[in-house]
């Protein structure tokens, strides 16, 4: 029973916005986790000698554990409903944290990436679902972006600060704090959130019967460029913010780590600017595609104007406008709410953040592959590594142009 229990006509809009801001810490929490390996990975290549494909692997854990595991978390929130799901999950990410904070070796702290990685799955997706469930369609969007943008107090915490504690301290202590954060926001949303009302199936579904109706909607045509774009966008800016910002500043100009973690919080800042304020702009279903295919050509054009090497203050004014020009991504959220049934809005939110975050997952691992490989041929691994992202993000914009389209009413 929840000790929130307000029924649902009672609700006001004061109520709904304290519950979305309690599912909205674990997002935050979600963030910090996946953008830890930027600051982490000197102190890593020091104490367990990792290599580039390796802190890959360390960087893409977190986020196949998280990806692979949206499926089942679409189907558990409408089979069992949000509250249920993430209070059920989460205890992962912290008993993952310990984990990490205690690794004797490597191996033992890539399982406890995973293992955060699964606690953390539904982090978003039941932010997205809630609002779906809550508030009409047309602010979906906004909403989306502005829970997108609070929740990059996340990587706040993976900047300026992380890099000062692991500084003073060691990378074990980032993972204590990380997890100590994480009980209190479980806390939070234990005591703040009740299960937003729905319209109740005429029968519950097994769990076969759910799994069938997800893979339904790889049969609609629409799904495959969706699925594409999601791939790769978000995933390289996680790529870029979340691992190889700090390495890259650190082999090329030599600098420490409190000054990537400045950079990086700066990135983050305007990160969390970029989601709510195209959340705002959102055009409206007939212009959205066109915005997010230009969008994510323009990012690919900014990750090759730093393969480039034109010195430090561009690389920094790039990937700061990277960060900004990354919120448009927020429309796909809006564009896929509006692609399907609102019967199976959390599956397709699901199998939206799986594609997201599974490409996460292979592009800091291939990235780390190609940084690796590159000096071998004469490139420079940072060259290799912005080029191979700008190439895939280019990829992906030209699958979901060519690709069918949904439907409008």
């Amino acid at each position: 029973m929840s000790v929130f229990p307000l029924p649902a006509a009672t609700r006001g809009r004061a109520t709904l916005a304290v519950m979305l801001a309690a599912l909205t810490t674990g997002f935050a929490m979600s963030q910090a986790y996946r953008t830890v390996a930027a600051l982490m990975a000197p102190a890593l290549q020091a104490d367990f000698g990792a290599s580039p494909q390796s802190l890959g692997l360390f960087a893409g854990a977190f986020h196949f554990a998280f990806g692979a595991l949206q499926m089942f978390v679409g189907i558990g929130i409408d089979l069992h409903g949000i509250r249920r799901t993430v209070l059920a999950m989460f205890p992962l990410a912290i008993a993952g944290s310990a984990m990490a904070a205690l690794a004797p070796h490597f191996a033992w702290l890539v399982v406890a990436q995973a293992l955060i990685g699964v606690g953390c799955a539904p982090a978003f997706l039941v932010c997205t679902v809630f609002i779906a469930r809550s508030y009409p369609p047309q602010r979906f969007a906004a909403l989306s972006g502005l829970v997108l943008g609070v929740g990059g107090i996340g990587m706040l915490a993976t900047g300026t600060p992380l890099a000062w504690l692991i500084a003073a301290t060691s990378w074990r202590a980032g993972f204590g704090v990380l997890g100590a954060c994480a009980v209190a926001s479980w806390v939070a949303i234990w005591w703040c959130v009740t299960e937003p009302p729905r319209d109740a199936p005429s029968e519950r579904e097994s769990l076969g019967q759910a799994m069938r109706r997800f893979a339904q909607l790889f049969a609609l045509p629409h799904t495959a460029g969706i699925v594409a774009l999601g791939f790769v966008g978000y995933a390289a800016f996680i790529a870029l913010r979340g691992l190889w910002l700090g390495p890259l500043l650190i082999a090329r100009y030599r600098w420490s780590l409190v000054d990537v973690g400045n950079v990086a919080l700066v990135v983050s800042i305007v990160s969390m600017l970029g989601p709510p304020l195209f959340g705002r702009l959102d055009p409206g279903p007939a212009r959205r595609r066109r915005w997010l295919v230009i969008g994510t050509v323009a990012m690919a054009g900014l990750l090759v104007a730093m393969a480039a090497g034109l010195g430090a203050v561009a690389d920094v004014g790039l990937s700061i406008v990277f960060g900004l020009l990354s919120g448009v991504l927020v429309l796909q959220y809006a564009d896929v709410r509006a692609a399907y049934p609102a019967s199976i809005t959390g599956r397709a939110l699901a199998l939206f953040t799986m594609a997201m975050f599974l490409g996460v997952a292979a592009m800091q691992w291939f990235t780390g592959w190609v940084a690796e490989r590159a000096p071998a041929y004469g490139v420079a691994p940072f060259v290799a590594t912005l080029a191979t992202m700008a190439a895939l993000l280019a990829i992906g914009a030209l699958a979901y142009v060519v690709l069918p389209a949904p439907r409008r009413a």
